[in-house]
């Protein structure tokens, strides 16, 4: 920034481009890092891991979750704050605020940056822990789909007992109506049987009754 007035350096700030953003958004690197890949500080990514060195959380340490660079603000694992309605959010912390202390090398382009200026023997190690964390990272990616398969079958089975218990609900109505049903048919049937019983009956006492007045 050429400016030495305030609301010149705000309005560069706020009206920065992202890539510029992105550059400002950098953090101190812990001493063993700092003589390692003899740099004082590097822009911050998500997956590194951070020590917050001011604040409320001053001592937390945890991996970076999130990287707002619009916001210029980082979303730390572990560390959120609860809204007016009782919903917990991630609290939002500034990069100047915390202390890489273990870097995040699966990005190619992150490890060239890393590597410019250091001997063969130091990119040969940068190379080897970036190799291990990429497998940490497929491994991780594995467990969470495995986990995933499994949520949806048990989601799955859960849906199936549901569907099973609605549908003897359902039944249940059904089976009441045809025994119902069937009462009624027997009913009738009954009372059509007595019917023509009775017929019968009133037949037989009308042909005794004529064949006693012929007898007279």
């Amino acid at each position: 920034m050429e400016s030495m007035m305030p609301r010149k350096q705000r309005k560069e700030l706020f009206n920065a481009p992202l890539h510029k953003k992105r550059k400002w958004i950098s953090s101190h690197l812990e001493e063993k890092l700092l003589l390692k890949y003899d740099k004082r500080s590097i822009p911050v990514i998500k997956g590194d891991t951070v020590r917050v060195m001011r604040g409320s959380f001053k001592g937390h340490e945890d991996k970076v979750a999130r990287v707002d660079v619009r916001g210029r603000y980082l979303e730390i694992e572990g560390l959120t704050m609860s809204k007016a309605n009782g919903n917990k959010i991630a609290r939002p912390i500034h990069a100047s605020n915390v202390m890489i202390t273990k870097l995040n090398l699966t990005d190619k382009w992150r490890r060239k940056k890393l590597a410019r200026g250091l001997s063969e023997e130091a990119k040969k190690e940068i190379e080897k822990e970036a190799e291990l964390q990429i497998k940490e990272a497929e491994e991780k990616k594995k467990k969470e789909e495995e986990e995933k398969i499994l949520k949806e079958k048990e989601e799955a089975a859960k849906e199936k007992l549901e569907t099973a218990k609605e549908e003897k609900l359902e039944e249940k109505p059904k089976v009441e109506e045809q025994k119902k049903e069937t009462e009624k048919e027997t009913i009738q049937k009954n009372d059509e049987k007595s019917e023509k019983l009775d017929e019968k009956t009133t037949k037989k006492t009308k042909t005794s009754n004529e064949k006693e007045v012929n007898n007279k």
